[in-house]
């Protein structure tokens, strides 16, 4: 058992000293130092890709400072034979391995594992995706937040057109794909401005009523409690001019990014300014405690012309915190938040 006052720091911690990953490590040689100097271990089953933006030198230099050791998972190996773990740290895809963390938690529940999969998987699916927040119907003296309206279509592009119309639903539309599973093609959407452009489409999809929303998106970060807003650059409005006169369907990649920041930009206040504070906490607690998620974010756009109308576009789990600034600093207060939590309720 790892004990709060037993976590090792350093104070004259370098940034600029590149750390040994502990992915290097022997197992023998890992619990040696776990006995010598009572780290918190966090196993990591990530994508070559995800560690790569986020096991930073600078970040694993930190946590190891604070008394954290991140160890790699070996997916080719019993995961019940590794460790020993406090936390396992994952955003893998698959039924095997949603099954592989479900037998662990089961037989360990000693560890907290981040997130539970059955609970990620709510997110791979945009139909349900949102479905939280619409439930919430959140409204406060700070502002309201909801979601676009929208459509599933599962199949047969050339019934959307109808399927729309029932529905109501006014264009502009944009097109996402129905899987939201972290791949290159699940962020990428479209924007249809006429009905005849609607088969054009490839379903399973989701359509949503666009907004104008100034050309700017909230990306909401939150780490447990924690929360961090940044700006990103969107799709720009679109005219009732715009609208009478173009045709088609138009596509895009994924859209926010780090790449497009507009934290720096020279915006409208009206458009610039953040969310308020007080309406992102009440959001951020609700929402975890609805989804059962602790690591996610959230893609939020304000409807232009107005201060306090909000709506949530998107959901995403174990973001690219890479990308937020401080992030380093955040989550490794929260890795010790969490340890420290679990012993005071064994201790009580």
């Amino acid at each position: 058992m790892r004990l709060e006052e037993e976590f090792s720091h350093c104070d004259n911690y370098d940034e600029e000293e590149e750390p040994k990953t502990m992915s290097q490590c022997s197992i023998g040689a890992l619990q040696q130092q776990q006995q010598q100097q009572k780290f918190v271990v966090v196993g990591y089953a990530l994508t070559s890709k995800k560690i790569k933006s986020f096991l930073q030198p600078k970040f694993e230099g930190l946590a190891r400072n604070k008394g954290i050791l991140f160890v790699a998972i070996d997916q080719n190996r019993p995961l019940s034979d590794q460790g020993p773990f406090d936390i396992v740290l994952h955003k893998l895809t698959g039924k095997e391995w949603r099954q592989i963390l479900e037998d662990y938690r089961q037989t360990h529940p000693e560890v907290t594992v981040l997130d539970p999969p059955d609970a990620i998987q709510h997110l791979h699916n945009r139909q349900s995706m949102l479905q939280c927040v619409a439930d919430m119907n959140l409204s406060t003296s700070y502002g309201r937040v909801g979601v676009p309206r929208q459509l599933v279509i599962k199949k047969d592009a050339s019934s959307i057109a109808d399927a729309v119309d029932k529905a109501g639903l006014i264009l502009p539309l944009v097109a996402k794909p129905l899987v939201a599973d972290g791949s290159a093609k699940s962020h990428e959407l479209s924007l249809a401005y006429d009905q005849y452009s609607l088969q054009k489409l490839e379903p399973p999809l989701v359509l949503q009523e666009f907004v104008n929303h100034g050309g700017v998106l909230f990306k909401v970060y939150i780490v447990g409690e924690a929360i961090k807003v940044v700006r990103r650059f969107s799709l720009p409005d679109v005219t009732k001019r715009e609208l009478s006169k173009v045709t088609g369907v138009f596509r895009f990649p994924r859209v926010s990014c780090a790449a497009a920041s507009a934290d720096d930009a020279d915006l409208d206040p009206s458009v610039a300014e953040l969310p308020p504070r007080p309406l992102l906490e009440r959001l951020a607690k609700e929402l975890r405690w609805r989804l059962g998620l602790r690591l996610f974010n959230l893609d939020i756009i304000r409807e232009h012309g107005t201060r306090d109308r909000f709506y949530v576009i998107d959901i995403n789990y174990f973001p690219g915190y890479g990308k937020m600034p401080g992030y380093e600093h955040i989550f490794t207060d929260f890795l010790l938040s969490l340890v420290q939590s679990r012993y005071k309720k064994r201790s009580s």
